[in-house]
């Protein structure tokens, strides 16, 4: 399997902000994100290829059960079946933080952490190569295996949003499940890199979330850490 890194830190995003984690970065995605914040798992994949033993090996040199899987996209990473699985022997929490454009096929997961894709994720033209925005915009919505993570685990849903227009998208996105998705369950997190950035956008995101009972998604590593690699 191909791994970009393994850190351990805290969790910055979503309901288990602030508990000590072990990510275990895959490198490889089947997405381009415009404001793609890990372009060396994504864009620009890279890192070593580690067998299962090693990467087990990594993990458990840190006191936490919590381990998450995220990428890039780990749901393509070869193994990550047996990762998880391993993990989950191991007594491990896992978190699988993925785009929920792969089905789960029974995979070993505690909490998935769906980051959907909005419209404002497509490249704009002349970034990268049109059959590339192409494939973005074809494959960054799965309605249907996204419904099928909501049937058959414990989920939070996570939007980047970068303006008030697309409350109006997530909700329409909503509507199309097909089952009822509990509010808190839906966390809106803004668009940025940096604190400034975040902060910009935070007063209209909060009224969004109040008004609709929407949890705001701070993301705690970057008022830590910034906005910097294996934190």
């Amino acid at each position: 399997m191909r791994i970009s890194e393994i850190f351990y830190s805290i969790q910055g995003e979503g309901e288990l902000a602030g508990v000590p984690s072990v990510f275990v970065r895959t490198s490889g995605c089947n997405l381009r994100c415009a404001w793609c914040d890990t372009p060396y798992a994504s864009w620009d994949p890279e890192g070593p290829d580690m067998v299962l033993d090693e990467i087990l090996a990594e993990v458990l040199k840190h006191p936490t059960r919590f381990v998450v899987l995220t990428g890039g996209e780990p749901m393509i990473a070869k193994g990550i079946h047996d990762l998880a699985r391993e993990l989950r022997s191991l007594g491990k929490h896992i978190t699988i933080e993925t785009a929920g454009t792969v089905a789960p096929g029974e995979i070993a997961c505690d909490l998935a952490s769906l980051s959907p894709k909005l419209a404002n994720s497509t490249p704009a033209s002349g970034s990268i190569e049109d059959a590339w925005i192409e494939w973005h915009e074809i494959r960054r919505l799965r309605p249907d295996v996204i419904a099928e993570w909501l049937d058959g685990y414990r989920c939070q849903l996570k939007f980047v949003v970068s303006e008030p227009a697309q409350i109006a998208e997530i909700e329409q996105l909503l509507g199309s499940l097909g089952r009822p998705v509990p509010p808190e369950a839906v966390q809106l997190m803004p668009e940025g890199r940096s604190v400034a950035e975040m902060r910009r956008k935070a007063p209209w995101l909060l009224d969004a979330c109040k008004q609709r009972g929407y949890r705001y998604c701070d993301r705690l590593h970057i008022h830590l850490f910034g906005n910097a690699r294996g934190t």
